[in-house]
């Protein structure tokens, strides 16, 4: 069964790793999903969603670390800028998609 407790304290014993790992992954699927949207393609339609699905993942996962420090009571500025990093590559992810949907059926709707 999964401990949650045990989860909690290896992500604070192991929280400069962990954020040198999730900080740039953050920001590199939030940069790849966005390119893909402005790319403007249909077929790339499987991609974006693949593309938010492993940035919104880090994102949801980089929340969670910082929740772990919440709950011991740590609360400094580090913990709310990469809460904020997180929040804004999960939003950012949220509407690149929404707009590629939009843009393609622009186009679908164009076309006909």
């Amino acid at each position: 069964m999964l401990d949650l407790n045990t989860l909690a304290e290896f992500s604070r014993a192991n929280c400069i790793s962990i954020c040198a790992f999730l900080v740039p992954a953050n920001l590199i699927a939030t940069s790849l999903t966005m390119i893909l949207v402005f790319i403007h393609r249909q077929r790339l339609s499987q991609q974006v969603g693949q593309a938010c699905g492993i940035a919104s993942f880090f994102a949801v996962t980089m929340i969670l670390h910082v929740y772990t420090w919440f709950e011991v009571g740590i609360v400094r500025p580090q913990t709310f800028i990469l809460l904020l990093l997180a929040i804004s590559c999960l939003l950012t992810n949220i509407v690149a998609v929404w707009l590629h949907h939009r843009l393609v059926k622009l186009v679908l709707s164009a076309e006909c």
